[in-house]
């Protein structure tokens, strides 16, 4: 039976060991009752994938939070895998609010759906309910680590602003999610806005490298230099050059913003 708290269901593309999804579980369970279902293992860059491969096994693990210990469930699967298992196999009752992250590493502009983070957000938005996806810009050294150097403090502060926020309001006409992306320095004084996402990249695909097409390889990625084109109003200009916490609402209706009678009176010539 539910209780009077709201209940969230707790997601990350990192990984169950995540400390960014334990840093957002512990202030959450302070507005919420919180379960965590999240990968087995890390899942960065899997967007919204649903692989066919995934073993879909859950195991119940212990992890110990803030000196609480917590029951938390590792699911052999993507992202969005685990916000599918995390609703219909393994919360008590449906969640008033999934929350995914707090992810190692900014998810701004074109590349957002290749982000686990965002993809978990938008398989739970896509099933119809109150989705937030927060990440915390880092180095890139960081972006696959579970590295105790990085400080998630304010994301953590902003994870449960933004969760508040969602959980009083439920919907936003036109939004089906929410993009938050924290910078590096933030503290919970920073100042945030609300930025549309930029339609430049963020990261460059660099080519494997390797002397033979035998030999095994990966496409790399590195920083893009495109901050001096950006426009004032983007999630990439308010993070990286205001310094400000970004606030994107996301809308999985990807139709292109077009008149669709002209487009089909064109095509048909």
């Amino acid at each position: 039976m539910k209780n009077n708290k709201p209940h969230i269901l707790l997601v990350n593309d990192d990984g169950i060991r995540s400390p960014g999804l334990w840093a957002a579980a512990s202030e959450l369970s302070k507005i919420g009752y919180v379960t965590v279902a999240a990968p087995r293992n890390q899942s960065s860059g899997m967007g919204r994938s649903l692989p066919s491969d995934s073993d879909g096994i859950i195991r119940k693990e212990q992890v110990q939070v803030n000196g609480q210990v917590w029951d938390v469930y590792a699911v052999g699967g993507s992202p969005a895998q685990a916000v599918l298992h995390g609703i219909l196999e393994i919360a008590p009752h449906k969640p008033d609010l999934v929350v995914s992250g707090i992810n190692y590493g900014e998810n701004l502009g074109l590349g957002v759906t290749v982000s686990g983070t965002v993809g978990a957000a938008m398989e739970a938005a896509g099933m119809g309910f109150p989705a937030l996806a927060v990440s915390l810009e880092t180095d890139r050294e960081h972006h696959l680590s579970y590295s105790n150097d990085v400080d998630f403090s304010a994301a953590a502060h902003f994870t449960a602003y933004f969760a508040r926020i969602l959980l009083e309001e439920k919907t936003f006409a036109g939004m089906d999610l929410l993009k938050v992306d924290v910078p590096r320095r933030a503290t919970p004084q920073t100042e945030w806005e609300v930025a549309r996402l930029s339609r430049l990249r963020y990261y460059t695909p660099v080519a494997a490298q390797r002397a033979s097409w035998d030999e095994p390889g990966t496409v790399g990625y590195t920083l893009s230099n495109n901050l001096p084109a950006e426009s004032e109003d983007t999630d990439v200009y308010v993070m990286r050059k205001k310094e400000k916490v970004a606030v994107t609402p996301l809308d999985l209706d990807m139709t292109a913003r077009v008149n669709l009678a002209e487009f089909e009176k064109s095509l048909r010539g």
